[in-house]
């Protein structure tokens, strides 16, 4: 597939993958014939949204490449939470309904000094309200057991193509695997890109301490489609 995707023999991408290997940037498993990459670690991740942010832009010359880069930017994975239009919308929609303070979702550069594009934030300080825990309990994910795993519970970065904070950290991954579990996401070919299916399974019925018509209007006020 991937050399498919990259347009070049099967032999030279398993050289380049056998480099970045060695250099620290991937990680690979194998089970049986099959071998499967990923990337080493979140600062791997964020050194690429990085370099993706100042490489010169690359002129689009086909129908496909205009879609894989929407995509991208619409819904994708930043190592292993959400990111895009939809991991923005998300993080807001979570501070909108009172899951989460400490921030409202934009980068405030006045008030976030050492905060940089395409990196991990840190100025902004997000708490996990009694509210958010009782919406991100009902969705089935088990607070005390990433509460006490030694990555924090709540980061965030600062989105390269949005420039606006989307949810990292325990809670993000989490979220992310869950989303996946329940089929409200799936994974498509084309690179790091998700899409949200049309029929999302129905978890368990659970408190609702708000309406759930705000998070509805902001999600569609970003531009990302929830039907």
């Amino acid at each position: 597939m991937l050399a498919a995707e990259a347009g070049v023999s099967a032999s030279t991408v398993s050289e380049h993958l056998a480099k970045l290997c060695d250099a620290g940037m991937l990680s690979v498993e194998r089970h049986g014939r099959h071998r499967y990459y990923r990337l080493a670690s979140p600062q791997v991740a964020h050194a690429l949204e990085a370099l993706a942010q100042i490489a010169p832009q690359a002129p689009i010359r086909s129908l496909r490449q205009h879609t894989q880069a929407h995509a991208l930017r619409q819904s994708r994975l930043c190592y292993d939470h959400l990111a895009g239009r939809l991991g923005v919308a998300l993080m807001r929609a979570l501070i909108d309904i009172g899951a989460l303070k400490g921030g409202d979702g934009n980068h405030h550069p006045d008030h976030a000094p050492t905060d940089r594009l395409s990196a991990a934030g840190h100025d902004i300080d997000y708490r996990l309200t009694d509210d958010g825990a009782t919406i991100l309990t009902g969705l089935g994910l088990d607070l005390d057991a990433l509460a006490a795993r030694r990555r924090p519970l709540i980061r965030y970065c600062l989105d390269w193509t949005e420039q606006r904070h989307h949810l990292a950290g325990a809670l993000g991954a989490s979220l992310a695997d869950r989303l996946f579990e329940l089929d409200w996401q799936r994974h498509t070919p084309q690179r790091r890109a998700v899409q949200l299916t049309r029929r999302p399974r129905r978890t368990q019925r659970r408190p609702r301490p708000r309406s759930r018509q705000p998070r509805r209007q902001q999600w569609q006020r970003d531009g990302v489609d929830i039907q």
